[in-house]
């Protein structure tokens, strides 16, 4: 017997969403059906967000339920994944561009251009979207910085808040305009538009130079510190969400959390008031209608990155290094000894 189907009307195109009853979210009994339709409710926002980027689907398609894992490298049978090529059978209105990974292997990824697009990748069980910071036209140069504020053990969200806080007050400085918005789940992102000239190692210089001035205003707080051994109780700078192929969850994305919580854009003024968990697929449609997308005006201004690569360099010069990539990259040029510092003194 055929699988139940239901066909939507999206723009012009006609999607088809496969079991539409099927339960994604089993603590809360949000449906595919209902996914698919939170996405097309905030699809002005959701585009902007994804418009014209490669875009990494993390795709559950056997839903969200207690004890599901995602897949590794170490452990490839998780009820999760991470696709970064185009599916096969993808229709042919959906536009791809050709990425390449560190490792010099290339994939043609999606780049949403319209919400059917959205909407087909939802029906194959992609819950979050993580698009690459550049767009398809020009896939060698970021056109925005990324500023990943994540709270370690000890720490919560009225930690990040604060950091949060300090981060506008350096980008006010800078002149810069940031758009803020929950992670969905404890921390905090913070998108710049930049002008796209700089390569991704220029800009994950002045993503370090960025964290490392948080760290000298909020001493003991903050840490740009990549291993987990020497963090502590702080607010983490994750630089390397802007290097090459790694991606943050965009904004309006659902999250894999029991409750389908949404990482969502905030006014900077609501920052000290909210909790990321009253963000939710079924409360976020209201917020989107009363609001509107609250990063509408993102696009508005591209900023120029040279202060914060000035103050790489000056770092540089004060004897403070490049810091450590992810341990799946191959070794990049300039990178110090990848190890962890627990490790490194043993086998000294």
């Amino acid at each position: 017997m055929a699988s139940p189907f239901i066909e939507l009307e999206v723009g012009e195109r006609t999607v088809r969403v496969s079991n539409p009853d099927k339960v994604y979210f089993a603590e809360v009994g949000i449906t595919k059906l209902e996914m698919v339709e939170y996405y097309l409710a905030v699809g002005d926002g959701i585009l902007r967000a994804l418009g014209d980027r490669p875009t990494t689907l993390e795709r559950w398609p056997g839903g969200v339920f207690e004890g599901a894992k995602k897949a590794t490298r170490a452990d490839p049978r998780g009820d999760a994944f991470f696709q970064k090529r185009v599916p096969k059978g993808a229709p042919e209105w959906v536009v791809t561009a050709e990425i390449a990974f560190p490792s010099g292997r290339t994939a043609d990824e999606i780049c949403p251009t319209e919400a059917a697009t959205v909407a087909y990748c939802a029906n194959l069980g992609t819950i979050t979207f993580h698009p690459w910071p550049v767009r398809r036209f020009d896939v060698d140069h970021p056109d925005e910085l990324r500023i990943d504020l994540d709270p370690q053990p000890g720490t919560d969200f009225t930690d990040v808040i604060e950091v949060a806080g300090c981060a506008r007050t350096v980008l006010d400085e800078l002149g810069w305009v940031g758009f803020p918005k929950t992670s969905g789940g404890r921390g905090v992102h913070i998108y710049v538009r930049i002008a796209p000239r700089w390569s991704f190692t220029e800009v994950r210089h002045a993503a370090i130079a960025f964290g490392r001035e948080l760290e000298r205003r909020l001493p003991g707080r903050v840490t740009t510190k990549w291993w987990k051994e020497e963090r502590g109780e702080t607010v983490f700078v994750d630089y390397n969400q802007n290097a090459r192929d790694r991606t943050i969850a965009s904004a309006y994305s659902v999250r894999p959390t029991p409750t389908a919580t949404v990482s969502t854009p905030l006014r900077w003024e609501e920052l000290p008031q909210v909790t990321p968990g009253q963000f939710t697929v079924r409360t976020m449609p209201a917020r989107f209608h009363e609001l509107g997308d609250l990063h509408a005006a993102i696009d508005d201004v591209e900023h120029d990155l040279t202060p914060l690569l000035e103050w790489y360099a000056r770092d540089e010069q004060k004897g403070l290094d490049d810091m450590p990539y992810p341990p799946e990259y191959p070794k990049m040029a300039g990178e110090p000894r990848r190890v962890q510092p627990s490790r490194a003194k043993k086998s000294d």
